[in-house]
């Protein structure tokens, strides 16, 4: 089955590719390795057809998400470490930084595709300060992390 991961926040996310590596602009589609081709996509929960947003889950607060094919995500049952693996994390956990520093806070889900309804399996608070490596990103399939930035002095 396909693994998604979904992030929401107060404030807008950015869409689009994340981590890809082509050979140069006028080729965006050739790659040197496969590896320069891993990389996360993330679309926003704005439906253009009829001008408005949805939700991703109802296990979500806020009204800006998106979601993102995740199949290089692991579960904690899963962990590889191949390159695959920590550079689809990298990008998790850069986008993430880059999301909570903008908003001071999100929520950051993963879900089977078809089960973002199903009731939650766990649902934490946590700092991000606390997040000291890409793989504390690595939550079970219907965890919830609602992951706030409070800075202390």
């Amino acid at each position: 089955m396909t693994q998604y991961i979904y992030i929401a926040s107060p404030m807008s996310l950015p869409q689009g590719s994340f981590g890809e590596n082509p050979i140069s602009p006028e080729k965006p589609n050739v790659f040197k390795t496969e590896l320069d081709f891993v990389h996360l996509s993330f679309e926003t929960n704005y439906d253009s057809e009829i001008k408005k947003r949805f939700s991703y889950s109802p296990h979500f607060t806020y009204k800006h998400q998106v979601a993102g094919y995740a199949n290089q995500i692991p579960f904690p049952n899963t962990i590889s470490g191949s390159s695959e693996e920590e550079k689809c994390l990298r990008i998790l956990y850069n986008y993430l930084e880059g999301a909570i520093e903008k908003s001071s806070i999100v929520e950051y889900f993963t879900s089977l595709n078809g089960d973002e309804d199903l009731a939650l399996s766990n649902k934490r608070s946590v700092n991000w300060e606390d997040i000291k490596d890409p793989y504390d990103l690595v939550i079970e399939d219907r965890e919830l992390l609602e992951i706030t930035l409070w800075k202390c002095s």
